[in-house]
């Protein structure tokens, strides 16, 4: 068993006959959600490595701009997504964002083509999407729905994806199936699989039943937890320690792999010695992610703003209001660039002197854009998000790659000012480890070689 990036040296496909694999995936570009992008570029990777990759997703529109397309060997067999998400989609492709977004990407810079400060090519600031009343009531339609589909909207994907599921199963005759959560729609697919016969890996990622799980659906979702560890043929999951959490909750996983996010190491530039930002400027930190009840940004925007000499920029789609009049109030300490395409923000963090992670609430979670940062050479500050130290501190320590603190306000801003006067020092990266090397077992090459090793394994035990 596989529980280690260090192995990921290990190949996966050597000269043995080529895998046909059928992912069943409805987080897929031009979905940009960290699972999406974990099998667009495991997906390209796999084939890279030889391997057939056939990918059961929904037709749910959107741009693809800065997204990893598909490469040679990556088949994508889009579906109805069902009517509402079809609905959206159809706007989408019908109307211009705007029109159903009033003001989405909103340029505030004076001059409306991209602001340039002590040498970063920083994107046009951006004010939060505000919705006209279409996007209110489409907004008000997938409430309502996702309290009654488990587990949310996304669950009037299944009927759809299990007729077709059936159909690929016949055409393709894959030699392994494989369910990418979330949504759990795709694991109730993946036993459909097991039950024609076919050998099934379920790439868990996040719990089924976590802590965010509507309480209304607990029940359903840890007895779907159960019976996927009971029956996949083997469980992929992000870290150890969710494999820790699961053999806590069903006394033993035999069967699985970790196969941490990555970074793309194929990035233009990437592997490259990174010169660091001018220090005669002011400390530029980037955070770049979505915002949830179990990661909150309000102790972090008060510390900076109780340090002077400091920027926040804030790379995100769900902006809250409050955190919008923020940056309208105080816009020299706190920048928002709205959701920055996925290229481009990998350059910006390239570019910025420190990235900002904010943990999770399980401190079994690494979150997927903790690994993204590590392939852009730039100091990481972890803030955690209760006492001791969670799993993303345990790595950023190991790999000498920046620094944890506490998640109350006062211990971010002292942690801040200490960053700050060492930039001020020209220090900020002394006795830190930036360079490529370390990181090199956290690629998505090295965690595709990882997968192919465990689907590999699957299929000769058949």
């Amino acid at each position: 068993m596989d529980e280690t990036p260090s192995n990921a040296g290990r190949g996966g496909s050597g000269r043995a006959r080529p895998l046909r694999v059928l992912l069943i995936a409805y987080e897929f570009p031009p979905s940009p959600s960290p699972q999406s992008l974990r099998w667009a570029y495991l997906g390209n990777r796999l084939a890279e490595m030889g391997h057939e990759i056939h990918v059961l997703a929904p037709d749910i529109g959107g741009s693809m701009e800065g997204l990893p397309e598909a490469g040679p060997g990556v088949h994508v067999h889009r579906t109805w997504p069902g009517p509402i998400r079809a609905l959206l989609g159809f706007l989408a492709r019908r109307r211009p964002a705007a029109s159903v977004v009033a003001a989405a990407g909103t340029v505030t810079s004076a001059s409306g083509s991209g602001e340039t400060t002590a040498g970063l090519d920083l994107p046009p600031t951006a004010e939060p999407p505000r919705l006209n009343w279409k996007g209110r009531l489409l907004e008000h339609l997938q409430d309502a729905s996702s309290w009654l589909l488990f587990p949310d909207l996304r669950g009037e994907w299944e009927r759809p994806a299990r007729k077709a599921l059936h159909r690929l199963l016949d055409e393709v005759q894959p030699d392994v199936v494989v369910s990418s959560h979330e949504p759990a729609t795709t694991l109730r697919l993946g036993l459909e699989a097991k039950r024609r016969g076919f050998r099934w890996v379920a790439d868990l990622g996040d719990p089924v039943l976590a802590g965010y799980t509507p309480r209304r659906w607990r029940g359903r979702a840890a007895s779907l937890e159960a019976a996927v560890v009971r029956e996949a043929d083997h469980v992929l999951v992000t870290a150890v320690q969710a494999l820790e959490l699961f053999r806590e909750r069903y006394g033993s996983v035999a069967r699985a792999t970790v196969v941490t996010q990555g970074f793309d190491e194929q990035f233009a530039g990437a592997g490259a010695r990174i010169s660091a930002p001018d220090p005669a400027a002011p400390l530029e930190l980037l955070y770049a992610g979505s915002f949830y009840s179990f990661r909150h940004p309000q102790a972090l925007v008060e510390a900076v703003l109780a340090v002077p000499g400091i920027r926040l920029n804030i790379a995100s789609g769900n902006v809250p209001e409050w955190l919008a009049a923020a940056a309208r109030k105080h816009a020299m300490q706190v920048r928002l660039l709205g959701r920055v395409p996925h290229r481009r923000l990998l350059a910006l963090q390239r570019e910025v002197h420190v990235l900002v992670n904010l943990a999770n609430a399980d401190p079994s979670q690494v979150p997927g854009k903790f690994y993204e940062y590590l392939g852009a050479g730039r100091p990481v500050l972890h803030v955690l998000a209760g006492a001791g130290l969670d799993a993303t501190g345990v790595l950023v320590g190991q790999l000498g790659r920046g620094w944890a603190c506490g998640g109350e306000r006062e211990s971010i801003a002292a942690e801040l000012a200490r960053i700050a006067d060492r930039h001020r020092r020209g220090e900020l990266s002394v006795g830190l480890d930036l360079e490529p090397g370390p990181v090199a077992p956290w690629s998505w090459t090295a965690s595709a070689r990882t997968a192919a090793v465990a689907l590999r394994d699957v299929v000769a035990s058949a």
